[in-house]
């Protein structure tokens, strides 16, 4: 079934996972994705060999597409690579800093030569700023944007266990394409796009940010726990633990009513409201960690049922490949099969293989060379 980008072509020269989470979207809606990749390969196809060989990483984020090896400095590739792109709706790149425009591959140069061309430069740190030159990795920018510093428990910063940063910014790359196409559907421009993965992570912190500017309130690493809501955190029953929510007052009176059994606790002036419980979180917990800890976790959902309050579990990674909720699709690689979680976006999405790397340079050289 053909999707909302069919006819459209899109040149990647791309690595790793920020700008492949973007085109990865592009493809999955019938884009034609074109993935320029170095002799050695995208660096992601090196990182394990979970899936019959192929990386994890890889294999998430590279359905779909055509892979052609080019050398971008060599006459007969570069000149592949410009026809390619003089034909293209999208071009996007996520080279180290300032290498697109040392290959004359920057995005207003293109722009210059091909006014209809989309084109987005994902990059660490705004190319407007002192630190445009900083190498950006995920865990660099978590760490840099000041995310570790909210993550954790009282004693260890971390950083989020998958790659936040770089799916932030690959999605927010979709989004920002997305838009341009429709720009450019009134206008018949195209567009010079930089997204920044610094920039995401500090829109992502922009609670953190407001509190310390304008209230001069850190944020706490708390763990399993909100710092700005309470209770809003993990409780430990006898056989496991339930994350319980209060975000409202009335939820309030019924967590009072139904699960502490202590209705006098919504007159009490610490915990009256949402930031008086914050202040007072340990005086609450003196409260209502015994009454969870008294209870299985099966007891406890019932008792949260029964009035009507949010709960989860702290589910592991075997809980979730088999949990009822979890929605997969078939993918394939070189070596086989496998079965993954379905594209947020698309539940009907028939997946395209997974490329081997260079699979499509012949038929590719060919068609562009004419």
């Amino acid at each position: 079934m053909a999707g909302p980008l069919t006819g459209l072509l899109v040149v990647s020269i791309e690595q790793a996972v920020a700008a492949p989470v973007c085109t990865v979207r592009l493809a999955d809606a019938g884009a034609r994705v074109i993935k320029i990749e170095r002799d050695t390969g995208d660096t992601a196809r090196h990182y394990d060999r979970a899936i019959h060989g192929t990386s994890a990483y890889f294999a998430w984020l590279n359905r779909g597409k055509e892979s052609a090896v080019l050398d971008v400095k060599a006459t007969a590739d570069r000149a592949v690579l410009e026809a390619m792109v003089a034909q293209a709706d999208v071009f996007v790149q996520n080279l180290a800093p300032g290498a697109s425009v040392r290959l004359g591959l920057g995005a207003a140069d293109l722009v210059a030569r091909y006014p209809k061309l989309i084109v987005v430069d994902i990059v660490g740190y705004g190319q407007d700023t002192p630190s445009r030159d900083m190498r950006a990795y995920d865990m660099l920018i978590q760490a840099e944007s000041g995310l570790c510093t909210v993550t954790g428990t009282p004693e260890t910063p971390v950083k989020v266990g998958v790659s936040l940063a770089d799916v932030a910014t690959g999605m927010t790359a979709h989004a920002a394409v997305l838009e341009a196409l429709l720009e450019r559907a009134l206008t018949g421009k195209g567009k010079a796009i930089e997204i920044a993965m610094f920039d995401t992570m500090a829109d992502l912190m922009s609670v953190p940010l407001l509190h310390y500017d304008y209230a001069q309130r850190d944020t706490p690493r708390v763990g399993l726990s909100h710092a700005a809501i309470y209770p809003y955190g993990a409780y430990a029953c006898r056989d496991g633990d339930v994350v319980a929510v209060v975000q409202s007052p009335q939820e309030w009176v019924r967590f009072c009513n139904a699960v502490l059994q202590r209705p006098d606790l919504t007159h009490d002036p610490r915990f009256a409201d949402n930031p008086a419980r914050v202040i007072h979180r340990e005086a609450l917990d003196d409260i209502l960690r015994p009454i969870f800890a008294a209870r299985t976790q099966a007891e406890m959902i019932a008792v949260l049922e029964g009035a009507d309050l949010p709960w989860s579990r702290v589910s592991t990674v075997a809980d979730l490949s088999a949990h009822p909720a979890l929605r997969r699709m078939d993918g394939r690689v070189a070596g086989g099969a496998f079965s993954g979680a379905v594209s947020p976006l698309r539940r009907d999405l028939v997946a395209g293989p997974v490329p081997e790397l260079g699979e499509h340079t012949d038929r590719i050289r060919a068609e562009f060379s004419k």
